[in-house]
């Protein structure tokens, strides 16, 4: 696999991606539209895994939050899952990186303690995470309990 930014001609790949990775049974939200992918491509907030035919099949797009990346989405194609391949899209983002994940679904907030990242507590979110978890409480998010994580100082 190599990391690389995501070149304008694959955000479609990227929506597929997330279609083929999602979690019906929480979020069964369609992918974000093509024109929010070009706004983080643009920006150089959007990463792909790429095979050895340089095609994507998982892709990092990160916000900045606290003067920090802050994962907004990362998902792995079923083919290409558990070989380590968004652990490696996590770590090409360098410094402190933040995220919010659910608590209790095995492939988040423990996959990403695996890689490195600690839950935050209350006290320790800042106004700017307060406002991602409100946004994602009034999305319906919050019927399973959600964290705040952080990697790095």
């Amino acid at each position: 696999m190599r990391i690389r930014v995501v070149r304008a001609g694959e955000l479609e790949v990227l929506r597929d991606i997330e279609r083929a990775a999602g979690m019906p049974e929480i979020a069964d939200d369609e992918p974000l539209p093509v024109a929010v992918l070009e706004q983080y491509r643009r920006a150089g907030r959007a990463w792909v895994a790429a095979d050895d035919a340089d095609v994507p099949c998982a892709y990092l797009l990160a916000d900045v939050v606290d003067a920090h990346p802050h994962v907004e989405q990362v998902s792995v194609h079923p083919r290409c899952a558990r070989h380590g391949v968004g652990r490696r899209l996590l770590d090409s983002v360098p410094g402190v990186l933040t995220l919010t994940t659910f608590a209790r679904v095995p492939w988040n907030r423990p996959y990403y303690e695996r890689c490195g990242f600690v839950v935050l507590a209350d006290e320790e979110l800042t106004p700017a995470l307060r406002e991602i978890r409100a946004r994602e409480a009034a999305h319906g998010l919050d019927r399973w309990p959600r964290v705040c994580m952080r990697r790095g100082a």
